[in-house]
């Protein structure tokens, strides 16, 4: 019998395109050799234009989804998407507790690509005060990076890193996909400041689903022991080809195509 892969454990809501949530979680993983488990958090009814509602599953589901798989199977990553409630978000910090030296990518989903919320007060109060400490790299983008450090919507983006980093993030991803310019800067932080930046051209359209892709390409890299520069950077290029290789089925957003590299 041969050797388990690296094992990632992804905590996200379900997306019936398969474009984001869960499902893009799974296709990332799997497609970057790793294999993946998952705790279901939420329901949605969406297509590729945007979230039409999301259901969110009861916190004891949620906690006994993951206890029970993590009894059985030991982790290498954690990656955290849509939380659905500050319940959900409550017992997946204690459950982080337990497992303090498995890396966290924690990507703060508080809006679908159109703007429907996917994220109300309380659960992003909680994601602050309880998640922020036990995440090893947070990916917002400019948008959810602002709100999260509580600045205006113009606020500089360095300041926002240097907050989040207060709250106890160690590295914080700020994509620039929502930011003007001929190209997308994503630039990484610590508690120092920049740690590094990378440039990246920008593709026409709007993409289901890349914010997620960023971040399970990033637990996947880590699972595999990467370190976090590195593994950010490989990250980056992986979701930047899926999303070149994008396909449209619907009539909204692309969808990345995650295995771009067996096609």
């Amino acid at each position: 019998m041969s050797s388990s892969p690296p094992v990632v454990l992804a905590f996200a809501a379900s997306d019936p395109t398969g474009g984001a949530g869960l499902q893009a979680d799974l296709l990332t993983l799997a497609s970057l050799g790793c294999h993946p488990l998952s705790v279901l958090t939420g329901l949605t009814v969406q297509d590729t234009r945007g979230v039409e509602s999301l259901l969110a599953i009861e916190a004891a589901w949620v906690e006994g989804q993951a206890r029970r798989v993590l009894e059985d199977i030991p982790v290498a990553a954690f990656k955290l998407g849509v939380l659905g409630s500050a319940g959900n978000a409550r017992v997946i910090a204690a459950i982080l507790a337990e497992h303090p030296r498995i890396p966290v990518v924690l990507d703060p989903v508080l809006a679908s690509g159109r703007g429907d919320a996917l994220a109300d007060d309380e659960t992003t109060r909680i994601l602050r005060s309880a998640l922020l400490p036990r995440t090893s790299v947070l990916t917002p983008n400019s948008l959810e990076a602002r709100r999260l450090a509580g600045a205006a919507p113009d606020a500089d983006l360095a300041e926002c890193a240097r907050e989040l980093t207060k709250q106890g993030c160690k590295y914080v991803l700020v994509t620039g996909t929502h930011e003007k310019g001929a190209e997308v800067v994503n630039t990484l932080y610590n508690a120092h400041g920049v740690v590094r930046e990378d440039r990246w051209q920008r593709l026409p359209g709007s993409y289901h689903g890349s914010g997620c892709t960023l971040a399970s390409a990033t637990a996947a890299l880590l699972a595999k022991g990467a370190a976090v520069e590195g593994a950010v950077q490989q990250a980056q290029e992986y979701t930047w080809k899926s999303l070149a290789a994008g396909f449209s089925p619907g009539h909204g957003q692309a969808i990345p195509d995650r295995f771009f590299e067996s096609r």
